[in-house]
């Protein structure tokens, strides 16, 4: 048993979640942008690790995006934008430097919403940097390709290795169904014109299926 007492994953299972962890990341360089949006989600990582690139210079103006988490309500129930909010102001970010879209329900809207806010501002980035969980930068890119095609993007996410992930969860089972269903929406939200299409490497897939024979199925789209 892992911590908390609930099971976790096999040595095959880690390893193929290993690799989808390692596709959804894009491995950007970061670089000083116009701009960054950061996606609302579970995970405080995310405003604790834009505090960090505000800090650095990489981005003066930081919008955080999301409402009530549907899968987590309890998680942050005045909503996640408001929630990171407060991190980033507890961690030193500036208020003057924080935007914020509280009503964004799923990732194209967190980035068209967003638009508009920055928009409504009178920001108008050439150069985007979005701010992730790990596992979601991949579909953030697709999806902001689709929904911005003009802007440039650059992915971000806190620098963490697929082990220590694991032992912050403290499910890994849950990690690793979250990570099969981001892979779905990447292969599977493109024909519906939510996004861009990514290319699967075969090994990425096989991966992708075998921990889907093996129930990992919880957070596939009906």
């Amino acid at each position: 048993m892992t911590h908390d007492d609930k099971p976790g994953l096999t040595d095959q299972q880690r390893k193929a979640a290993q690799l989808i962890w390692d596709y959804h990341q894009m491995h950007h360089q970061l670089r000083p942008c116009d701009a960054a949006i950061a996606l609302g989600s579970h995970d405080l990582g995310v405003p604790a690790y834009s505090a960090e690139l505000f800090r650095a210079g990489l981005c003066p103006t930081l919008v955080f995006s999301g409402g009530p988490n549907p899968t987590a309500p309890d998680r942050f129930p005045r909503g996640e934008a408001i929630h990171f909010r407060e991190h980033a102001l507890d961690l030193g970010v500036p208020t003057d430097a924080i935007l914020i879209e509280p009503n964004a329900t799923n990732t194209g809207q967190n980035i068209t919403l967003s638009r508009q806010v920055m928009a409504d501002a009178g920001i108008r980035p050439g150069t985007l940097m979005l701010i992730a969980m790990p596992y979601m930068e991949r579909r953030a890119f697709a999806t902001a390709r689709q929904v911005w095609p003009e802007v440039e993007i650059v992915c971000a996410s806190q620098p963490i290795d697929f082990d220590d992930y694991l032992k912050g969860m403290g499910d890994e089972r849950k990690v690793a169904e979250m990570l099969v269903g981001d892979l779905q929406r990447v292969i599977e939200y493109p024909k519906l014109g939510f996004a861009v299409e990514q290319e699967v490497p075969k090994d990425v897939h096989d991966a992708y299926d075998a921990l889907i024979r093996d129930g990992f199925t919880s957070r596939l789209l009906n």
